[in-house]
């Protein structure tokens, strides 16, 4: 898929992840990087809702997302801060929701990211 499809790919735009466990929440954003989706995270927030600064503002947590039909990607790789690893990564569009999976094997456990914008 070139780049011109790719600009109109779905999973584009900004997404909030659940607090984490200190109560922050990030937006990331997923954008077009060569042939596939990336996601950087643009923005934190305190529990409180305060825009904050933290060391993984303007960290690339995934890279290399292919879509492969019906709103499901694959092939690339996620870093989870909270683990300080990268691993293979599915993401799956949800109704409102972008679902984001890290997986070792078969076994796979991610989040449910909400659009921002």
């Amino acid at each position: 898929m070139g780049l011109p499809a790719m600009a109109e790919d779905p999973a584009i735009g900004i997404w909030a992840a659940p607090p984490d466990g200190k109560g922050q929440v990030g937006h990331i954003e997923v954008a077009p990087c060569g042939t596939a989706l990336c996601g950087t995270i643009i923005r934190a927030y305190s529990p409180e809702g305060k825009q904050i600064t933290t060391a993984n503002v303007g960290k690339r947590l995934f890279w290399d997302m292919r879509p492969n039909g019906q709103g499901a990607y694959d092939g690339g790789r996620v870093y989870v801060p909270a683990h300080r690893r990268e691993y293979d990564a599915k993401m799956q569009l949800t109704g409102g929701g972008l679902s984001v999976k890290g997986c070792v094997g078969p076994i796979c456990q991610g989040q449910m990211w909400s659009r921002v914008q």
